[in-house]
């Protein structure tokens, strides 16, 4: 029980903020939504071991500035575009730094890149229809790098870095469809839904995937 009582603990109060807490004042639903995300890093921390190789504390720093993000993006879209844009820069290097290159894992980049394209394309014309141009590049660089983010994930073999990488992309394109393409039903719940389980499943592959990286040092060496 006591290993599940963090997780128990972020779950619960994932579901006050998005079910309960009230949209205003806007000061504490900001802090009700940062909360499972500082209750994540401290999960992730519980994660390492005790000499956490560097790729593993680069994973942690990323979920940091995710958790900016989620207060920056509350007053600015832009400062909190670039918040979590670090925090998947951060993601990436780690990921990569664990990643191991296989014919199959690196044949993602198709169904990555086609789906990109896809999301993209519909939202630079949304965006340049709405005469939002200033947009268009930050929005572009974030998908470039949400989409390596989740490839390094992919490399890496680890199922929940994997899983939560996936989330993530899903999350952030619910985001910008419902902000700059169409209204999409319940999207708030879908969007944080995701975002935690994401969030979550990062920090949780944090102990497995530590172990997989270092599988990989011998193999780097051949």
């Amino acid at each position: 029980m006591k290993k599940w009582l963090v997780p128990i603990l972020i779950g619960l109060m994932a579901i006050l903020y998005i079910f309960i807490v009230p949209p205003e004042p806007l000061a504490i639903k900001v802090i009700f939504k940062l909360i499972p995300m500082g209750l994540i890093i401290f999960y992730a921390l519980g994660r390492l071991p005790r000499s956490p190789l560097l790729a593993l504390r680069l994973i942690v720093i990323g979920l940091f500035f995710c958790m900016l993000g989620d207060g920056f993006i509350a007053f600015s879209f832009v400062a909190g575009l670039g918040a979590f844009l670090v925090g998947h820069l951060f993601y990436l290097t780690g990921f990569l730094k664990m990643s191991r290159m296989t014919k199959l894992r690196l044949a993602a980049i198709i169904p990555i890149g086609i789906y990109s394209l896809i999301i993209g394309s519909q939202l630079i014309a949304s965006l340049s229809e709405a005469e939002n141009d200033a947009l268009v590049t930050p929005v572009i660089a974030y998908m470039l790098v949400i989409s390596l983010m989740a490839l390094s994930a992919i490399l890496t073999g680890n199922r929940l870095a994997i899983a939560g990488s996936i989330l993530f992309v899903i999350s952030d394109s619910i985001l910008s469809w419902n902000m700059f393409v169409s209204d999409i039903v319940y999207s708030d719940v879908l969007i944080m839904t995701t975002y935690y389980s994401a969030q979550f499943l990062i920090a949780k592959s944090l102990a497995s995937i530590g172990e997989l990286a270092k599988d990989t040092q011998p193999y780097r060496n051949q």
